[in-house]
């Protein structure tokens, strides 16, 4: 008898800000010792406590357009004058070692890399599978009431993050799962739920079951 051989996925976890996306991020790296987490590249310098390489990996814009042009990046985005994007050689290193990748993207970030993943031609390293989770708030005045007493904005801003939530709210059908984090451990449970059915899911995968 011949056993199967799982090729490693790409999960990636989107939400409005505010809804808990790092906390279980954060939860599911502790657990799950071998998903490899996808450190961001940004243009932007570093804050207070961040170290590079765990926290970001901090580039010169020079160095960052240059990898861009590169093709080196499987989605990029410019926010508040910063570059931001997600390095593929890391990404790659992680599924060659047999490790599931997690990314943590904003909606227009997750779409850039379905679709980078899409366009690649059979037999390329990174054409497989990706599982998209969204997160949500239960309602968007829970929302408000989780910024406000993080008290970290002004009102002006969380008026901001709230429209922006609501925007990125809209594209919950993109995504194959929906996660409602009410109570961050059910919330947990059900992301863990998820990564450890799509491990030992069969169905549409056929083609990924021997090496």
């Amino acid at each position: 008898m011949i056993t199967p051989s799982w090729k490693p996925m790409i999960f990636i976890v989107s939400a409005p800000s505010g809804a808990g996306k790092t906390t279980l991020c954060d939860r599911l790296q502790a657990e799950f010792k071998s998903l490899h987490y996808a450190v961001t590249a940004t243009t932007r310098a570093p804050r207070e406590g961040e170290v590079d390489g765990k926290s970001y990996y901090f580039l010169t814009r020079e160095d960052f357009e240059r990898r861009l042009s590169e093709g080196r990046f499987l989605e990029s985005a410019l926010v508040h004058g910063h570059r931001y994007g997600s390095p593929r050689d890391p990404v790659e290193q992680a599924l060659k070692d047999g490790k599931d990748v997690l990314m943590n993207l904003d909606v227009q970030g997750a779409a850039s890399v379905r679709d980078y993943v899409a366009r690649l031609p059979m037999g390329d390293r990174l054409k497989r599978e990706v599982v998209d989770i969204f997160v949500v708030p239960p309602s968007l005045e829970v929302l408000q009431n989780r910024l406000l007493k993080r008290g970290k904005d002004s009102q002006e801003v969380i008026e901001r993050r709230l429209k922006q939530a609501e925007e990125e709210i809209s594209h919950w059908r993109e995504y194959r799962y929906m996660v409602v984090n009410d109570d961050l451990a059910e919330a947990y449970d059900n992301m863990r739920a998820i990564i450890l059915a799509e491990r030992h899911r069969i169905s549409n995968r056929a083609e990924d079951r021997y090496e």
